[in-house]
């Protein structure tokens, strides 16, 4: 992980074409501005998280259909 330190309005570059700035720190918390290509995929971590294991149960769920199915077929 890459730590750094940067005042306001101060950013990074993200290989070429994305940009992060702080844009305020307030009670605590740091707002960011990130500039990328519409491209580019941008999710809050619990969000991107959340995501994923959604999609593992999703991919359980099609397994587990599909055992069932096949095991259907095989006893007719």
């Amino acid at each position: 992980m890459l730590v750094i330190t940067r005042k306001l309005n101060e950013g990074v570059i993200i290989d070429e074409d994305i940009e992060v700035v702080i844009l305020g720190v307030e009670d605590g918390k740091v707002k960011l501005g990130i500039n990328a290509p519409h491209s580019k995929k941008i999710y809050r971590k619990e969000i991107f998280e959340a995501i994923k294991q959604e999609n593992k149960e999703a991919a359980k769920a099609d397994k587990d259909a599909l055992s069932y199915l096949i095991n259907r077929q095989k006893s007719e």
